[in-house]
This record gives structure tokens, C-alpha cells and sequence, in this order.
């Protein structure tokens, strides 16, 4: 069985993950947005991230700042001189590519990208991938401010506060959860390439001179990140940014490549910044952003090791990675084998007939258990259908009232993976369920 894109867009639309933008008017490009059970898939993912990288770590903070920001901090940071991608457009079929998408070999055989024609390209062009905007009531160049296209520089111009208001001293971390902006020329691939998209970004700040250390120390903590989220292993790897590919602020960096249905592609970032980007912002700010050593009385711009992850790309490996379709015997099964830690719902119960009580017994149970966990109700259909509906969406347990609960209130606990059932007593299930969510 193949895990196509098709298969997982077809899937994320049929049980509402994921959704084209203002589809009803003909959807936006490359703009998505997130169903009921995408957006509990979508924060579950998020709060492990949080949880792994700042209620774990003694040294990590959090912070959220604004996605508007001073439109100096872009020039200090290079993204208004730099963040460009050459543009090539064809003059035959309108098409529009990066230059770097252009095979010089199919160019040179008389083949262009879509329409087949040669010697039909414009020269390249800069095109910056920053959106604009303007603040205020007069739209002119003097209030032209820009969407953010990362959310690592909200980190660096805080540096100093956190710093002082959280008693923080070197090695320490500062990690974000946001949205960024950016105005890609041929974005798509699903969720993989968004123009509007959310970033997990930590940045650790330490001596320089412990730069290398930390570096290795958090591609090792990343790599343990992604098996506990339950990826499989085989299909995770790092790649090496070379030296002519390496970023402008970087001394090292090193992707974590997930094989997608598209292939390997980028999942995360670990890059070694050095002190780049504090050294711009204190010139641009004409603030002193130095570190001070109390125990060697020096002073120091930290050097920054960063860990940037992408949410979307993130939820897209997990409903790669747990896609299944599995031939039983009468039927194909497509289930979702997430970890039950990311699973929107964690449980399902169901009433096995609309009577005898059944119904007012498992919303009890519905209702016992929804204080503490995401679960769903459903008394609709044959309970096999039932079962196969929440294999789908990736439910890891389903619970089912039936005769034998009103004789001796025990109840089906359904274990979605293996699909085994047992019985268990009603008084023990939350308990059960909990260690099982928490895998013990």
C-alpha cells in the first residue's frame, strides 16, 4: 500500500482535518484551513512541542510576540534586502517559477516547464516574499510595515526582557509558538508549502565557544522529539547544509528530513546562528545587547543555536506516517494510527442500540470522561460502521455500551491499532484509558 497525497487530501477534506480556504468562492492558493478534527490534531501537536520543549527544560521560557513588528528590525535582520527568490515568468503559458526550479537540461532540449516551448522565459527577477502592509490611516511608503516572515526575530529583539525579567542565565532557551507570512511564488504540496503557516521555534542562548556542544546536544534532543512523537524512525534524517548552501548568519546547520509522499523534504531546522543576528539588532537599535558573566565579569553577545519546526508540515508527517489501509476479510479498513498523546478524539463511545437504556448509560460515561479528554459521542449506524469512522480519524479507543452493561456494568473497550476488544469494569475505564493515552 502506497501513502499518496491524494489519498491523505481526500481523507483530511472526507473527516474534516483540513479544508481549502474560502472554498465556496473558489478557494485562495495555497491557503487552508483547519476542521474540527484538524485544529484538535493541530493543537495536540503544538502542546507536546510546548510541553517537550519548555515544561521539560528547566532553562527554556516561553514568549508569543506580535506578528507586526518595527519594519527596521527587517532591515537589521536582511529580509528586506535579502529575502528574495529570483522570479522567472513564461511568456506563452503565464506560468510563473522560482529560477531555481528551471531544469537547464530540459531548457537546453527544447522543453519548457509546462508548455513545452523554448527561448519563451523572461530574464529573472528579485521578487521578495514579504507580504506589505500599512499602519495607520494613510496608506504611503513612511507606514509601510510587513507581515512577519518568521517568528525567530520576535525572539531575538525580546531577548534582553526575558532575560531580565525571568532571572535567566546562560545556557538558557526561549521558544515560541506562531503564525509567519510568506508570499511564495509557487507554493503547494497540501500543507507542505503555505503562504500563511505556523512555526515551533526554540533559541538557545549560549557561550561562545559552547556553540558546537549545543548544537549536537539539541540534534540529539530533536531526533528523540520525533520518536516520542511516534514517527517512524526509518523515515526521519538529517542533511547537512553544505558550505555554499549554508545561510548568510550560519556556522553550521542541519535539516531534519522527513520522507514524505513527495519524497524527503524539510520537517525542522537546527542551525547554529552565531551571534549574527543580536550583533545586527544592537547596531541597527543602538542597544547594548550583551550578556554580562557575574563570575567573570565579561561581557558577550550570546551565539544562538535555533531548533525551528513547522506546525503544518509537522500534522503532515503525522497523518502521513500513521496513514493505513489494511484488506480485511469482507472489506478495506483506512485507519490513522496516531499517537494517542496527538489523536483528536481519544476515545469514542458508543450506545450499541438506541434503547433498553443503552444511549443515557454511554453519555454518562460520555460525559465522566470529556472533563478530562477529547471524546465523542455517536449512536448513529451499524456499530461496525461506527468503528470504521473513528479508525479514520484516528480515534485510539472506542468504548460500547451493550446487554452485558446492564448486567454487570462492564463495557467493550475497543483498542483501534489491533482492534481487540475487552471488557472492562466502568468504574476502571478512565483510569485505563489515561495510562493507555500516556502509554503506560
Amino acid at each position: 500500500m502506497s501513502v499518496t497525497m491524494e489519498k491523505i487530501v481526500s481523507l483530511c477534506k472526507r473527516r474534516g482535518f483540513i479544508f481549502q480556504s474560502s472554498e465556496i468562492y473558489g478557494g485562495i492558493n495555497a491557503c487552508y484551513d483547519y476542521g474540527p478534527l484538524g485544529v484538535e490534531l493541530k493543537k495536540n501537536i503544538k502542546d507536546f512541542w510546548w510541553k517537550s520543549m519548555v515544561y521539560d527544560h528547566r532553562n527554556i521560557v516561553g514568549l508569543d510576540s506580535a506578528i507586526l513588528m518595527h519594519p527596521r528590525i527587517w532591515e537589521a535582520s536582511g529580509h528586506v534586502a535579502g529575502f528574495n527568490d529570483p522570479m522567472v515568468d513564461c511568456r506563452q503559458c503565464k506560468a510563473r517559477f522560482r529560477e531555481d526550479e528551471i531544469d537547464p537540461k530540459k531548457l537546453a532540449a527544447g522543453q519548457c516547464p509546462r508548455c513545452g516551448n523554448k527561448d519563451v522565459l523572461t530574464e529573472p527577477r528579485q521578487f521578495n516574499l514579504m507580504f506589505k502592509t500599512h499602519m495607520g490611516p494613510v496608506a504611503e511608503d513612511a507606514s509601510q510595515i510587513y507581515l512577519r516572515p518568521e517568528t525567530a526575530q520576535g525572539i531575538y529583539v525580546n531577548y534582553k526582557n526575558v532575560l531580565d525579567s525571568s532571572r535567566q542565565k546562560i545556557p538558557f532557551g526561549i521558544a515560541q509558538i506562531g503564525k509567519a507570512f510568506r508570499n511564495e511564488i509557487t507554493p503547494g504540496n497540501f500543507i507542505f508549502r503555505t503562504r500563511e503557516f505556523e512555526q515551533m521555534e526554540m533559541q538557545y542562548f549560549v557561550q561562545p565557544g559552547d556553540d558546537i556542544e549545543a548544537l549536537e546536544m539539541w540534534k540529539e534532543r530533536r531526533m528523540a522529539y520525533y520518536d516520542k512523537l511516534g514517527l517512524n524512525m526509518s523515515k526521519l534524517r538529517f542533511e547537512e547544509h553544505g558550505p555554499d548552501e549554508l545561510a548568510h548568519y550560519a556556522k553550521a546547520a542541519f535539516d531534519v528530513e522527513y520522507e514524505f509522499p513527495i519524497g524527503w523534504k524539510e520537517l525542522e531546522g537546527v542551525h547554529n546562528r552565531t551571534d549574527f543576528d543580536l550583533s545586527a539588532h544592537q547596531e541597527h537599535s543602538g542597544k547594548d545587547l550583551r550578556y554580562f558573566n557575574d563570575q567573570t565579569r565579561e561581557r558577550f553577545l550570546p551565539y544562538i543555536i535555533e531548533t525551528s519546526a513547522g506546525v503544518d508540515r509537522t500534522l503532515l508527517a503525522c497523518l502521513a506516517d500513521a496513514y493505513e489501509e489494511e484488506q480485511l476479510e469482507k472489506e478495506k479498513r483506512t485507519v490513522l494510527h496516531l499517537s494517542p498523546a496527538i489523536a483528536p478524539f481519544k476515545a469514542a463511545i458508543f450506545p450499541l442500540v438506541k434503547k433498553e437504556g443503552m444511549p443515557e448509560i454511554a453519555l454518562k460515561i460520555y460525559d465522566d470522561l470529556r472533563g478530562d479528554m477529547n471524546v465523542f459521542y455517536d449512536a448513529q449506524g451499524a456499530v461496525g460502521r461506527r468503528y470504521r469512522r473513528q479508525d479514520e480519524a484516528g480515534t485510539p479507543f472506542c468504548i460500547t455500551v451493550d446487554s452485558q452493561t446492564l448486567e454487570d456494568q462492564t463495557v467493550t473497550l475497543r483498542d483501534r491499532d489491533s482492534m481487540e476488544q475487552l471488557r472492562i469494569s466502568m468504574s476502571a475505564l478512565k483510569q485505563a484509558l489515561q495510562d493507555k493515552i500516556k502509554g503506560e
